[in-house]
């Protein structure tokens, strides 16, 4: 498996964010995809994505083979709710392993949840998603969407040997159609995939990120 470049990277956290100011948009309202509702929130907040990165997912759906279609899972996420999720974590790999130091199990909750400060689903750049078939039934992709390394025993990274032909075949269709839209992955969970953040421009080569984190004002959802 060739090397990671983990969230936790300094040279992540180094690259500059010039905030290009795009709106967060409602997929529910916008998008010709099926949303899932097992991230949902009250204030619908996990529907919402930046408008450059919603229109490259609609573009990937185009690419993807007659039906086969994407399903969106999670987009943004509060900062608040990621810190949350970080700490949660991290909490339990400490518990596990009282033996590693604060570099190492900061580099192995950033496997599974983006450090806070950092994170592209608090800028609205990133989005978890799956496959479906025309009746709407999930593919088999290997492991469900957010499995951990632990409960996977690691094929929840995208280049995963541990998973059977078809799970790879179509893993490999999802990462074709995102990554000719413009998205990058994260290596270590298949469903994570990005655009303009600051991990999105590590891989591209970008001067800097063009979306950063940011707080999201919405009400009681209402996606009708």
């Amino acid at each position: 498996m060739p090397t990671i470049v983990l969230m936790s990277d300094p040279k992540i956290a180094a690259i500059p964010v010039v905030d290009c100011g795009e709106p967060l948009l409602d997929v529910r309202t916008t998008a010709p995809f099926p949303v899932d509702a097992r991230r949902s929130d009250d204030t619908g907040a996990y529907a919402h994505l930046r408008e450059g990165v919603l229109n490259r997912l609609v573009a990937a759906g185009d690419l993807l083979p007659d039906g086969m279609r994407l399903l969106f899972v999670e987009g943004y996420r509060p900062p608040s709710l990621q810190r949350l999720y970080f700490d949660r974590y991290a909490a339990g790999l400490r518990s596990e392993h009282p033996e590693w130091d604060a570099g190492r199990l900061r580099d192995a909750a950033s496997r599974y949840v983006s450090p806070p400060e950092i994170a592209p689903h608090s800028a609205g750049a990133a989005v978890d998603l799956t496959l479906v078939d025309a009746d709407g039934r999930e593919l088999d992709m290997g492991t469900p969407v957010n499995a951990s390394p632990e409960e996977s025993g690691g094929a929840c990274y995208t280049a995963a040997d541990g998973i059977g032909g078809t799970a790879r075949a179509h893993r490999r269709l999802l990462a074709g159609a995102l990554t000719a839209a413009g998205l990058v992955n994260y290596p270590t969970e298949w469903w994570h995939w990005s655009y303009g953040d600051r991990y999105w421009a590590l891989a591209k080569g970008a001067a800097h990120a063009i979306y950063g984190p940011r707080e999201l004002s919405v009400t009681a959802a209402d996606p009708s």
